[in-house]
């Protein structure tokens, strides 16, 4: 199952509970706790400008990866992280995520860098569900 789906399975549930039970059902799910990391917890700070970057998104039905296998790469875009990375390697690695994956995934990569909370989550069911996720 990919982020996306995920996420808009607990954006369509109206119960905080609900929400939490699919959360946890998907508790080995890194990619998932990593786009809800990235986006919600304050002490994540990205090196990447904010903002749509102009990237070409693959085909939904026909990309060469997933948001699984691309996530381990987000330590590379955080501030403070790997310091000696040159900035236009930094940018190349965040288009190979984007053009890697499927293309809801990719919204949800550029929403994370944005600082914007995927639709249907609050901390309190991020906190309950992942507790001590989010560090701040």
């Amino acid at each position: 199952m990919y982020v996306f789906e995920i996420l808009d399975e607990v954006r369509k549930q109206r119960s905080k509970e609900k929400k939490i039970s699919i959360l946890k059902k998907h508790n080995d799910n890194w990619a998932l706790k990593d786009i809800i990391k990235g986006s919600m917890d304050s002490t994540v700070k990205w090196s990447i400008p904010d903002g749509e970057p102009p990237y070409t998104p693959s085909d939904a039905h026909n990309h060469p990866s997933d948001l699984k296998r691309q996530n381990t790469k987000f330590k590379f875009l955080v501030q403070g992280l790997y310091k000696d990375t040159p900035k236009f390697k930094k940018e190349r690695i965040y288009f190979e995520i984007l053009e890697g994956i499927h293309p809801e995934d990719a919204k949800l990569v550029i929403a994370m860098i944005s600082k914007q909370t995927p639709k249907g989550l609050t901390r309190p069911v991020v906190n309950e569900a992942y507790p001590g996720l989010l560090q701040d």
